[in-house]
């Protein structure tokens, strides 16, 4: 049972975050939007791990984030190798391009690359910072998956629409908004709180840094308008 809730509630926390994402970037079709190259490379690598270990009986020895064994480059690639069997390895891999795809329609290409490597490098450092490390990491990964990342990234996308909603003002579907938005952080403390499921943690200290992201850079940043978009205002992504 506690195995149920803790799969249930993360893919909630993934279901608000896409929705997140979606609120950003519009709902329209997909012809007509560029190529999301985040996508496109952050799931090709994941695909190319996942080709290896069927083909290298080592590849986990040799690219697993497990810290009792060294090797520099184990942090990267820990993220493209999967270790949650058939169904784990595909929710992963599903996660990771729908949320690329729409962090590169609204951050572009650059900035989320950049989050996205964030998302590898700064949980383990923030953990240590905070005193979150040990038995009960922040880190999904359980030494290998690109969940981690993934939800960091998708963080980004819900704490972008909410300052986009507090930007906006007051207004019904603003507001509806903004609670789906709010709602990544607090059910992530909740979820580490109740379940020590590392993915909420994560997602807490995704939603930061991309709120930071988002008053710092976004205003600079090119988001192409949907399809059917009006092409004479500013772009559908953009926070006001």
């Amino acid at each position: 049972m506690g195995a149920l809730v803790f799969n249930v509630t993360t893919a909630a926390l993934m279901v608000l975050m896409f929705k997140g994402g979606q609120a950003l970037s519009g709902e329209g079709a997909l012809r007509g939007r560029r190529v999301p190259w985040t996508a496109v490379v952050l799931t090709g690598l994941a695909l190319a791990g996942v080709a290896l270990q069927l083909c290298w009986a080592g590849a986990m020895d040799a690219l697993d984030g497990d810290p009792s064994r060294s090797g520099w480059w184990r942090v990267v690639t820990s993220v493209f190798v999967q270790n949650g069997g058939v169904f784990g390895g595909a929710w992963n891999i599903a996660t990771l391009a729908v949320v690329a795809a729409l962090a590169d329609w609204f951050w572009g290409t650059p900035i989320a690359l950049g989050l996205f490597l964030c998302g590898i490098l700064l949980p383990e450092h923030i953990d240590a910072l905070v005193g979150a490390g040990g038995h009960h990491s922040t880190d999904p990964r359980n030494f290998a998956g690109s969940s981690g990342a993934t939800y960091f990234l998708g963080a980004t996308l819900a704490a972008a629409l909410l300052v986009r909603v507090v930007r906006a003002g007051r207004g019904g579907a603003r507001s509806t908004e903004g609670l789906l938005a709010a709602g990544v952080p607090v059910l992530g403390l909740a979820m580490w709180c109740a379940q020590s499921n590392g993915h909420g943690l994560v997602a807490v200290y995704g939603f930061l840094l991309g709120a930071f992201t988002c008053l710092v850079a976004r205003p600079s940043v090119p988001c192409p308008a949907p399809a059917g978009a009006p092409s004479g205002g500013g772009p559908a992504g953009s926070v006001p």
